[in-house]
């Protein structure tokens, strides 16, 4: 079975079909629907050494597996939207693990021998990160998923969820149910995602009056949530705000006016009110952005989507 048999079933070009198979995003939906069902309905299969050796292209995309703490990693539904966005667009996702950056540029060196991935996924971007400083200095292209925490001069694409947007209307979904001390469980200070996600949380209150003290920094834990609400709650707080769904079912040990932030499958279980990220979509923008600089189509610099405020509990004192 040859490409011109599938352009033949399918009333194109073979040039199409080349096209379909190897830059899908410059053809039609509907033809390119109209060839996959060609090549669905004849059985083509494609030789991916013979089409790297004419394209000079993998049509790999390479992302690092995150490790998940506490069994509440949200990590997995942004994979699993990256490797079906991937796909619509003629990509695969390569996986790999790393034990922290050094040994992540290690592995992008390697998996660059290797396998030569057409492009990168960057993940939990954080101040001074050398990863997308390497990559960079080396015009490789990349996406991250997180901004590049304290590098204004930074020009690669990022895709993010805008954590303080998600936090301040958490917060005034407490206001709104008549709670006026408000209390911040976060991470330790430094945490890009973390800073930001308080930064709502407190342009809130100030913007209303009220006391922007109450606010404790955790290592993230369950645990360490728990101790955090009791010590808050002692000083007066009668709502409080988590940076993630970890420390909030450990507050919600203490008080249920609690919202958390990510919509885990434990918060929806427990009934915890979480901030829920559009993960499917960031992946698909990652996507989009980087298969954009591949085939040298102008891209956006960078993308900031919005949580969404699941409500399950009534917060009312």
């Amino acid at each position: 079975m040859t490409i011109a048999d599938v352009a033949r079933h399918a009333g194109v070009s073979r040039q199409t079909v080349s096209n379909v198979l190897n830059s899908p995003e410059v053809v039609k939906e509907e033809t390119r629907r109209r060839v996959l069902a060609a090549v669905e309905s004849l059985g083509y299969r494609v030789s991916a050494a013979a089409r790297q050796m004419r394209t000079g292209r993998s049509r790999l995309l390479a992302v690092r597996i995150e490790t998940t703490q506490d069994g509440m990693n949200v990590f997995d539904r942004f994979l699993h939207g990256l490797t079906e966005s991937a796909a619509r667009s003629g990509y695969r996702v390569l996986l790999y693990t790393a034990t922290g950056d050094e040994n992540e540029i290690e592995t992008f060196d390697q998996l660059l021998g290797e396998f030569e991935p057409d492009g990168f996924v960057l993940t939990s971007t954080h101040h001074g990160d050398p990863r997308a400083a390497w990559l960079a200095e080396r015009d490789l292209p990349f996406v991250s998923f997180g901004r590049p925490w304290g590098a204004s001069e930074a020009t690669h694409p990022w895709v993010d969820v805008d954590g303080a947007a998600g936090t301040e209307a958490a917060t005034r979904h407490l206001i709104d149910a008549g709670h006026r001390r408000i209390g911040f469980i976060g991470w330790e200070p430094g945490s890009g995602v973390g800073d930001d996600r308080r930064t709502g949380w407190s342009r809130t209150l100030g913007a209303e009056g009220l006391d922007t003290g109450l606010a404790l920094e955790t290592d993230g834990s369950p645990a360490a949530g728990r101790a955090a609400a009791l010590e808050l709650v002692e000083r007066g707080a009668t709502a409080l705000v988590g940076v993630s769904d970890s420390v909030a079912l450990g507050a919600l040990q203490v008080t249920r006016a609690v919202v958390g932030f990510d919509d885990t499958p434990v918060a929806a279980a427990v009934g915890l009110t979480s901030l829920g990220q559009p993960l499917a979509e960031a992946a698909a923008r990652c996507v989009e952005l980087l298969t954009d600089r591949l085939s040298g189509r102008p891209t956006a610099s960078h993308v900031l989507l919005s949580p969404t405020l699941v409500i399950r509990k009534d917060p009312r004192p």
